[in-house]
């Protein structure tokens, strides 16, 4: 039997179109600035967010590390969600190497911050005090999409303030096919963005960062201190470029996929849905002494899930409809065989 991983949309494989396209790759040395794939994907993700320039970089951490590197100086600050992946997820990077102080605040409900909240939170002048620098949002947030007025909120408080504004999008495509809009419409609110090719779009790594020329100058710079100036690169760039190129329109079948799941999980009960599906994500619950044996008992019918009690289910280009009749199928026969 097909074996159904519903852990992240970092699982998914090549497709051997993707394959080929990397196979067939134009290489040079994109340290020298010679590789002409990494240059074509660079110059089209900058095209697509309506940014100056972007670079190709080999993971979304890297990516955003590089974003706070170039806004911040040390002993900056940053405001940012606790959840948010730059803070919490990403090994302390801008402060273990940036010496960039983060600040976190508490997401809403609907994965905003409130910006009345940041406003709050931004420094004096005073030596006293880190300086605040930067906003950072993510998009989606934990598979939810934030609302387009309010990044037209953020950007201008941040125009009103000084701040720069960042935006870990790794699936910010994720949202502009959910919100039905260019993705330029979301990326436009921001100075740079950070997106991730190796998630819904499926390509097998890397990222790029978009924003102004000066920024992107900084970043490059850094990803060589950081170790991430690769050479031949292209026939990585080659897998993002075609994963812009054809897999963006299809993230819809993932959203749906997940709206499927959600529907037919809230008819276990056993299961409780945390607030359905928006995207490719689906937040359920299960008690805490079902939790560890159910993972095995789908583990055991090669179907792998994330979490204890509170787990998140991903969608994406390598799960089908007929994988979701089947996970779900199997759940209800493990509380059935429980009870």
């Amino acid at each position: 039997m097909k074996a159904i991983d519903l852990r992240s949309d970092t699982v998914t494989r090549p497709t051997p179109e993707m394959r080929a396209a990397m196979i067939n790759a134009e290489v040079g040395d994109d340290v020298y600035g010679e590789d002409p794939t990494a240059n074509r994907l660079e110059a089209f993700a900058a095209e697509l967010l309506c940014k100056e320039a972007a670079i190709f970089v080999p993971s979304g951490t890297q990516s955003n590390l590089l974003a706070l590197l170039s806004h911040c100086e040390r002993g900056d600050e940053y405001i940012v969600g606790q959840q948010a992946h730059t803070y919490k997820y990403e090994g302390g990077g801008a402060a273990v190497l940036g010496s960039i102080q983060p600040q976190p605040l508490e997401y809403e409900a609907d994965g905003t911050l409130d910006l009345a909240r940041v406003e709050a939170t931004i420094k004096p002048d005073d030596p006293h005090y880190a300086k605040t620098r930067l906003l950072c949002l993510e998009n989606t947030q934990a598979g939810k999409v934030l609302p387009l007025d309010f990044l037209k909120a953020a950007r201008a408080l941040c125009d009103r303030t000084g701040l720069g504004l960042h935006l870990d999008g790794a699936r910010i495509f994720n949202a502009a096919v959910s919100l039905d809009v260019p993705v330029s419409e979301i990326s436009n609110q921001f100075d740079t963005v950070s997106v991730c090719m190796s998630k819904g779009l499926g390509a097998p790594v890397g990222s790029v960062l978009c924003g102004p020329g000066d920024l992107i100058g900084k970043a490059r710079r850094w990803r060589k201190v950081l170790g991430g100036g690769m050479r031949q690169a292209g026939m990585l760039a080659a897998a993002g470029l075609y994963a812009l190129q054809n897999h963006v329109s299809r993230l819809r079948e993932d959203h749906d996929n997940a709206h499927l799941l959600a529907q037919q999980l809230a008819a276990v009960p056993e299961v409780k849905i945390d607030g359905g599906a928006q995207t490719n994500m689906v937040f359920i619950h299960v008690e805490a002494e079902h939790s560890p044996r159910l993972n095995e008992y789908l583990a055991e019918r090669d179907i792998r899930v994330g979490g204890y009690g509170a787990m998140r289910l991903v969608t994406h280009l390598d799960v089908e409809q007929s994988d979701i009749h089947r996970f779900v199928s199997e759940v209800g026969n493990y509380f059935r065989q429980a009870a």
